[in-house]
């Protein structure tokens, strides 16, 4: 009896101390099929905040994009994405990373640290263009930039949950 008590009373604890959207939080870390990774710092942000993107074991031959876009269908370039095509290198929503950039990118794009790693602040919005992120899915993305633009294999999505505001 005493037994079926003590495995009671932990049962309760263990449920008690787990937090009531467990099943419905979004992750803060992904692994791709080629060994790499993606992590945010949350994956539950507010509109208009910047959040950190780790990136680790990407092949530094390839160049990506990282930017908070609209999840796609499967097989299909992330798009419309925050920031655009960021040609100027300026965006806040999407980073080209290269350590290779052809010469008219030459200090539009950001290097790749060892490892094929890199640390990168990404503003993340409510709406993308038309899209409102509340409505549909929208995800941290990482994907081959436009030298390797029908190469899904880089791909990776990882989903953010946009707090709501109060009032809307």
């Amino acid at each position: 009896m005493r037994k079926l008590l003590s495995l009671f009373v932990l049962t309760a604890l263990t449920i008690s101390m787990t937090p009531a959207n467990a099943s419905t939080a979004s992750p803060k870390t992904i692994k791709g099929s080629l060994g790499q990774s993606l992590k945010v710092s949350t994956a539950n942000p507010k509109s208009g905040s910047m959040i950190t993107v780790n990136g680790a074991n990407f092949d530094e031959n390839v160049g990506l994009y990282l930017a908070f876009c609209v999840v796609p269908k499967k097989g299909a370039v992330p798009t419309p994405c925050g920031g655009g095509v960021n040609t100027e290198g300026i965006s806040e929503s999407s980073i080209w990373i290269s350590s290779n950039p052809p010469p008219y990118a030459e200090g539009l794009t950001k290097k790749f640290l060892p490892n094929g790693s890199f640390t990168e602040q990404v503003l993340i919005s409510r709406k993308i263009g038309k899209f409102d992120c509340t409505k549909v899915r929208c995800a941290i993305t990482v994907r081959a930039d436009h030298l390797r633009g029908q190469d899904r294999s880089h791909d990776l999505f990882l989903p953010i949950k946009i707090k709501a505001s109060k009032g809307k």
